[in-house]
């Protein structure tokens, strides 16, 4: 199956037949045609798939930081952080290495094995760069993973974060193309894909994945997962954020994403992205246990440890591990 044009599909529609793609593309048909397989069946092939390529049961953690906070100039309809948006969020410099470090020690005794940073704003300055680097080239001798996400970056500035040692950078799509400006308007998709192709280029590991819940609906959601899984390489690590509608941001007042429309785009991920680390991100603290057992079972084999992300709570660590205890996960 070769890459076309995105398929709308109304309701009641038939859906195209369910196809292998060749090799690693896949168009909207072939996304939307998984979207429509009965949820049981989905599950069941989003966990053969998931087996095939990872062992059952094991979830890697990360800890997430924000070590810059707020004042962003970019207009992200979902961001707390943006200075277009009246959230009532404290603007904070960076944070000292040695207060970063702290938090990273703390992640590694909690069992995480990965420690994400990230900073608020467009692009790096040369002054915070340079303390970044820092902090991951510490980070990396407590053992731990790293991971940053810092906006927009030039060619140099993704090779001092390699040589530092950096292990992943995020750098998330958010969403379809075609809803692309309904979300955000100080920048473009293409501007997101061109940082990612720089941080390839520097040998870094790619992070980046969505928001679901914004409005997109089915047909979004397919475009999105379609952006992600036809990039050559598809990301090693794809976040899939179930939307917090923080107050004072464009999209506060949106409504819920169905709990089983959420497993679904994540075991769309998991079949069309088969060796990639699937994340359950933002907006676990209003998961049910049931639904992320779910997710689970639909191939989701990492996530946020800890109780706070960026700027939202996260689940509680204990109840984590309960959950872990009950569902007989592992961590990695």
């Amino acid at each position: 199956m070769t890459s076309e044009s995105s398929i709308t599909s109304p309701a009641g529609t038939i859906r195209p037949a369910l196809t292998e793609p060749d090799k690693s593309r896949w168009n909207i048909a072939g996304i939307e045609a998984l979207f429509a397989l009965p949820f049981l069946d989905l599950m069941f092939r989003a966990q053969e798939v998931h087996r095939a390529h990872f062992k059952a049961g094991e979830v890697q953690r990360s800890t997430l930081l924000s070590i810059k906070t707020g004042g962003c100039s970019e207009d992200c309809g979902y961001c707390s952080q943006s200075a277009h948006h009246h959230t009532g969020l404290p603007r904070e410099a960076l944070m000292p290495p040695d207060k970063v470090l702290e938090h990273a020690r703390a992640a590694k005794e909690s069992g995480s094995s990965r420690f994400c940073m990230g900073a608020a704003g467009r692009s790096p300055k040369e002054k915070d760069l340079a303390a970044v680097i820092e902090m991951v080239s510490e980070i990396k001798k407590l053992g731990l993973e790293t991971c940053v996400t810092l906006g927009m970056l030039d060619e140099e500035q993704a090779r001092r974060l390699a040589e530092a040692g950096l292990d992943y950078y995020n750098h998330n799509i958010d969403t379809a193309p075609e809803y692309y400006g309904e979300v955000v308007t100080t920048h473009t998709l293409q501007d997101r894909l061109d940082t990612i192709e720089k941080v390839r280029k520097a040998g870094i590991s790619v992070c980046s994945g969505g928001i679901v819940g914004m409005g997109e609906g089915q047909a979004g959601r397919a475009g999105l997962i379609a952006q992600l899984a036809n990039m050559e390489p598809p990301p090693e690590s794809v976040p899939i954020n179930k939307l917090i509608a923080f107050p004072g941001t464009p999209f506060a007042g949106s409504e819920s994403i169905d709990p089983f429309d959420f497993a679904r785009t994540i075991a769309v991920a998991r079949i069309t992205m088969p060796t990639s680390f699937v994340r359950l991100s933002a907006g676990r603290e209003q998961m049910s246990d049931e639904l992320q057992a779910l997710c689970f079972m639909a191939g989701a084999n990492s996530i946020f440890y800890g109780e706070r992300l960026l700027t939202t709570g996260n689940a509680d660590t204990d109840a984590d591990m309960r959950l872990f205890a009950r569902l007989g996960l592992v961590p990695i």
